[in-house]
Order: C-alpha cells, then structure tokens, then sequence
C-alpha cells in the first residue's frame, strides 16, 4: 500500500494534543521502527512510500509533522517540502528532513528548502522525540495564530454583515432625523415644544423629541449619544423607538390600574435604559439624557439629567437659572442611580437643554461657550421664541467658533405661555388639556387600542 494509518493508543497525550505525525520513506522497515516510537508517544501515525503519496495524503488530510527522508524514489524529501510550502492555504506542517549524513552543505540545503529540523540517520528515539517537543511549540504558536486569523475572519464576515446592516440603518435613520427636524414643533395645552437638530454629519448622534402621555402631561426628551457619525446615529435609531409615539413600544409610558396611560418616573426610565444598554444592547458607548414629565396644568417638571448639560430655566421677568446636578450617563456604570428633579415653569417661562454640542463650542482661543455664553444668548434673544429662538442659539454658537461645527448640536426649548383668549367664542377653545389630533390616541387609555 501507498500510504497506511497507525493510530496511537499511549493516553499519555490528550485527543487535544495528539498530533498526526506523516512518515515519509521508502524503507517498509524504517517507516515501521518509527512508526513504533512515534504511537508509544501519543501520536496518530500515517505512513507514505514516497513523496508522491505524500502528497496525495495531503491533498485529502493535513499532517501535523512530516517526518520525510531525504532520498527516495520519485520526489525526494527537499522538493516534497519546497511543493508543500508553495501551498499557501493548507495549515503549517512542521518538516523534520531525515538523511544518512549531516555535512553542513546538505543541512542548510535542507532548510533552504523550507525543512523546520534536520535529523541524522538513524535517528534515536530520544532524539527524535526531543525535536518534535520543540516542533510542539512552533505548532502551538501556529493554532494560536490560525485560532486568532479565524476570530478574525469571523469578524470581519460580521463587520460586512453588520455593514449592510448599517446601510440600511443609516438610511432609516437619516428619514428619522429628518423626520425630526421636519416635525420640529408641537404644541401641548398652552405649551409649545421647539426642537434643534443640527448633526456635525451627514448623521449625528443627538435626539430630541416630545410625546403625549394623556390628557395631562407630555414628556420631553434630549439625547447626546458618545461621539458621533454613523455609529452613534444607529444608537440614536435604536433610542428613538424607546420614545416612540406609538404606545407599546414607548419605555416611557405604561396603563396604570385605571386603564389610563401614564408615565414612568423619569428616575425609573433613567435606571431602565441604563440596564438596556449594559445587559441587553451591549454596546461599547453611552449617552447623556434629560428626560421631563411637564403637567400642563400646574406647570410641574419632573426631570432626570443623566450626565447632560444643566438645563436652563428663563423665568417670565427674563432672570436665567441653572438647574440638575450634573447625574451619571446612561449605559457608563451597571446599577447606577439617578436623583429625579422638580421645579415648574410659570406662564411666560421657559426651559432650555441643550447639548454639549453648544456647551462645548469653543472660540479661537480655545474658551467653551459654557453657561455663561449661553445664558447671554437667552439674554439677547429674549424676545424672540419658539423656532426663531433655537435657529437664532446655532447661529450665535457658529458664530463664536468662527463657523466651525466640530460636534452635533441639539436643543429642545419649552415654552409656557399665557392662555389665550379664544377668537371663536367658543368656551373651552384654549383648554390646556386639549391635546392636538396627533396625540389625542393617548387620552382614552385602553380604548386607543381598539
């Protein structure tokens, strides 16, 4: 026969480590001697009567070691591993070369040729077995690499899956954000809810929104997701179904006992986005959040601010307060807890939370905006509002970084104004608990369902 297989039976090596050790030799008797000494060691033997064979054992199963003499029949032991080594996409063999002489000539000869070792017939078996426990640690070496280039071909197959993913992401993201820039305004009661999205991008990583959540209150949303661009704006993608406007899908929002739609604290929502991006998203980034509940009755705002800029408050006489204590961003510490914060906006008030895009806007000198710059905005747009207000704020941060726009810039503004007289005569016209079409599917509760 060509080629045969022994396998080794010596529990002294693990399935793990047992190797298939290649014996390449055209003496039955010198296969066969060692043949005995490889199996006693722990490894699987194959057996070849020429380089030819060799290389059809090969083509259909990858030693580990071949153990080749030099000169045989057909193709000799040198040329067997120079046409081994020129396979470049079959596993690293270690290539022991066995000859009847060592002259210097034949050995670099030999290692010219590719051969890892080189062995003087007859080989003992304490020799032999010696250069193989170091052949053990170059083919050690080899797994660890092949293990680690399979990882990583694993991983650039996800990064191309993941990217057409992300194509498709980016796109819905950017109609979201544009959707968000679209639908920049809304009004509640006698509330009115402005919105800025600027992103340093073609995509950011900034959101902004409101949402009604009954009759009573709306919530109000500010998002800074770390970094920005395409990765921060597919997290914003994913953010922005936590605060859809449609109710089972809106972490927000809940059914109390009554059947009514209600708001989860801002504290608690804060706790739950936070053990979502740790335990369930797993993603390697965080984000800054102010969420507010604002009853359109009373003026009440319950607010969290996790690590986002200090929310702003402008009182109605135009005297401008900082508000929130600063709190830790979301998805950054498992079990992290935030301080929830009250205040009300009185008629003529309003309150603004802003991003670090704004904050952080920097001068030629390298000098941030800060609160004082941006307290100053508020102070000389003090008669202009809604819209005008936050398209007036990017123009000022522009305008004081000499153009440059280095991160996303976002705001949401929120204004209380005087009730109005209605035009019509109609008693109730300017109810503040009368809610826009759009949102008038959160006022019945259960029956929105139905």
């Amino acid at each position: 026969m060509p080629f045969g297989n022994r396998l080794a039976t010596s529990p002294t090596l693990s399935a793990a480590r047992r190797r298939l050790v290649l014996v390449v030799d055209d003496s039955r008797a010198q296969r066969a001697m060692l043949a005995i000494y490889l199996t006693r060691a722990g490894y699987e033997v194959a057996e070849a009567d020429s380089g030819d064979a060799a290389l059809a054992f090969c083509r259909s199963r990858r030693p580990d070691v071949i153990l080749s003499d030099w000169v045989m029949r057909g193709i000799p032991g040198p040329e067997l591993c120079q046409q081994l080594r020129a396979d470049r996409d079959g596993r690293y063999i270690y290539f022991l070369l066995l000859a009847s002489k060592d002259e210097p000539a034949d050995i670099a000869f030999g290692l010219e040729s590719g051969a890892d070792d080189f062995l003087t017939k007859p080989a003992s078996a304490a020799e032999l077995l010696a250069r193989l426990r170091a052949g053990e640690r170059i083919l050690r070496l080899q797994d660890e690499s092949r293990n680690v280039n399979a990882r990583l071909s694993e991983t650039l197959a996800a990064l191309r899956s993941a990217q057409v993913a992300m194509d498709r992401d980016l796109d819905e993201a950017r109609r979201l954000q544009q959707g968000l820039i679209g639908d920049r305004q809304a009004q509640y009661g006698d509330f009115t809810v402005s919105n800025l999205l600027r992103p340093a991008g073609h995509v950011g990583g900034d959101l902004t929104g409101s949402f009604a959540i009954n009759a009573r209150r709306f919530g109000v949303f500010a998002i800074d997701v770390s970094g920005h661009g395409v990765a921060a704006a597919l997290l914003t993608a994913r953010l922005a179904t936590q605060f859809s406007a449609s109710v089972d899908h809106n972490a927000a929002l809940f059914i109390n006992e009554y059947g009514l739609y209600d708001s989860r604290s801002p504290a608690v929502l804060a706790r739950y986005l936070n053990h979502l991006m740790l335990a369930d998203l797993r993603v390697d980034t965080y984000f800054t959040m102010v969420y507010a509940v604002i009853d359109q009755i009373s003026g009440e705002v319950r607010l969290v601010q996790a690590g986002h800029p200090h929310p702003i408050i402008q009182r109605a006489d135009g005297t401008i307060e900082q508000v929130g204590n600063g709190g830790l961003p979301v998805g950054a510490i498992e079990g992290a807890e935030y301080d929830e914060i009250s205040l009300v906006l009185a008629p003529g008030d309003r309150l603004l939370i802003a991003s670090d895009g704004i904050w952080a806007a920097s001068d030629a000198s390298g000098r941030m905006l800060g609160a004082g710059g941006l307290s100053g905005v508020l102070r000389t747009d003090r008669a202009t509002q809604g819209l005008g207000l936050v398209e007036a704020m990017v123009w000022s941060v522009l305008g004081y970084s000499g153009g440059k726009q280095t991160d996303d810039i976002s705001a949401v503004l929120i204004e209380r104004i005087p009730a109005r007289v209605p035009d019509d005569g109609i008693a109730g016209a300017n109810d503040p608990t009368r809610l826009p079409d759009r949102s008038s599917d959160f006022c019945e509760g259960r029956k929105a369902k139905t």
